[in-house]
């Protein structure tokens, strides 16, 4: 078992590898996860959670199906998802008449 300042370093090795929200930058979750880092009581569980967090290992253990991302209601429904967040990352916006006549 790790002491609390090994545990301490090893969050804030994680908190600094985590991407920017580009969404709201007055509210990263960098800055609370150092905080974290510094609470007396912190645990090698709580550090490997966010470290599996970081690494999107449930995303990988239990992996989506294709029937699932492509519903039949709407199959293109998640893809136009994805891109349009990153499209907003990136100042990208759909012209007006895209919006208002649900063209993609």
């Amino acid at each position: 078992m790790a002491t609390s300042k090994q545990a301490a370093k090893r969050l804030t090795v994680i908190a600094e590898s985590w991407k920017r929200d580009p969404f709201r930058p007055n509210i990263q979750l960098q800055t609370f996860l150092k905080s974290l880092a510094q609470h007396p009581k912190l645990t090698d569980q709580t550090v490997d959670a966010v470290r599996a967090l970081r690494d999107g290992d449930m995303q990988k253990k239990y992996e989506l199906s294709f029937k699932t991302l492509h519903p039949p209601s709407a199959p293109m429904h998640y893809d136009r998802l994805v891109e349009g967040v990153e499209k907003s990352a990136q100042g990208i916006k759909r012209s007006w008449w895209k919006v208002f006549f649900g063209i993609w």
